[in-house]
């Protein structure tokens, strides 16, 4: 728990141990950075349940072991580890030495979860960041209403039909090529694994390459969009007003303190772990920036409320970042309703449907 006098983050922060045991240790020797050493217990631990039980399922498919493995990964797993594998592609987890152990992550254990090997990596690392929810975003959210649900359907459906190609397009434009060919190989070999496992036993790769991967594309666009729903038109390319923060939420313990993104995209490779504290330290430009922190709920929850048109439950979890300056809930409303509003800037060239 950190403070400074005002607000209190019960978030995760680095506490250096006295003594390590000798698991520990071991791992110590191979990774960058002894404050990942939970990304060493996760990743054996998803080892330990997903290729067992994924081979039940191809040898003897039961639908209750199905419901079972779907439940797992779904509501257990999904979220610390797409944000293990977010936070591994932004800094590597094994030291240059032992470089080779850093495809486990995405190529061993990410096909369990719907990831296709060095998608993510593409997408994320190689144009997302770089172009920040401007206009050459795939993942743009700007030229959407970001409190409608049709708005977010088209935004969906255009991202799983279509934003493989553009990717492709994108990275070859910006000479990324080695990315790109890396991102082609592993989407290939994804839906080489989906055709061929199909006719070995059609349900066990429905439940375990198929489905996971719909769903995860839906929770990470789902989660893209809450990230970046509060935009600014004055300034859209400013992460303090086209991201926001949600703090003191059990999804922070889980998921690596995945809820700091505004202090993500400020500086894109700062530690999980140093999320809180840039929060506390940086308050008056947060202040001053007027960027929106909601408390106490997620990114999910804030796409949910946003779905349902709920201000007034977002109003409640909305963080009054200055003592001296306390909004009513009618000015937080109205300032949520304005920052939702879609963006179409002079430079903004864009053939998608806006969502009325």
């Amino acid at each position: 728990m950190i403070s400074n006098g005002h607000i209190t983050i019960t978030d995760p922060v680095f506490i250096k141990k006295e003594k390590y045991n000798a698991f520990e240790r071991f791992f110590l020797k191979y990774i960058n950075d002894e404050r990942d050493l939970p990304f060493i217990k996760l990743s054996i631990l998803l080892l330990l349940i997903f290729p067992p039980l994924a081979l039940w399922l191809y040898i003897d498919f039961n639908w209750w072991v199905a419901a079972i493995y779907l439940f797992l990964n779904w509501a257990i797993f999904l979220g610390p580890f797409i944000l293990m594998l977010h936070n591994t592609s932004h800094r590597s987890l094994f030291k240059h030495k032992y470089k080779v152990f850093n495809n486990i992550i995405p190529w061993v254990i990410g096909p369990f979860f719907g990831e296709s090997p060095e998608t993510y990596f593409a997408h994320h690392i190689a144009m997302h960041h770089p172009e920040n929810n401007m206009e050459e975003d795939l993942s743009t959210t700007m030229p959407y209403r970001r409190d409608s649900v049709r708005g977010f359907t088209l935004y969906f459906l255009e991202f799983f039909f279509t934003t493989i190609g553009q990717l492709g397009n994108y990275l070859w434009r910006k000479n990324r090529k080695p990315i790109m060919w890396k991102m082609i190989i592993g989407e290939l070999s994804y839906i080489g694994m989906c055709v061929g496992l199909s006719f070995v036993n059609f349900e066990a790769t429905l439940v375990t390459l198929i489905l996971p991967l719909f769903f995860a594309r839906l929770m990470m666009m789902a989660g893209n969009w809450a990230q970046h729903a509060f935009v600014d038109a004055s300034s859209p390319g400013n992460p303090y007003r086209n991201s926001i923060t949600c703090i003191n939420t059990p999804y922070n313990k889980k998921s690596w303190n995945d809820g700091y993104h505004i202090s993500h995209h400020e500086r894109a490779n700062r530690h999980w772990t140093q999320h809180p504290q840039e929060l506390l330290d940086k308050i008056d430009t947060y202040i001053k920036e007027e960027a929106i922190v909601f408390q106490k709920i997620d990114f999910t929850t804030v796409w949910l409320f946003l779905m349902l048109k709920r201000y007034n439950w977002l109003a409640k979890h909305y963080v009054q970042l200055d003592p001296n300056n306390i909004k009513t809930k009618e000015e937080i409303i109205a300032l949520l309703k304005q920052r939702t509003q879609p963006i179409k800037n002079r430079e903004y060239v864009t053939a998608k449907v806006l969502a009325s």
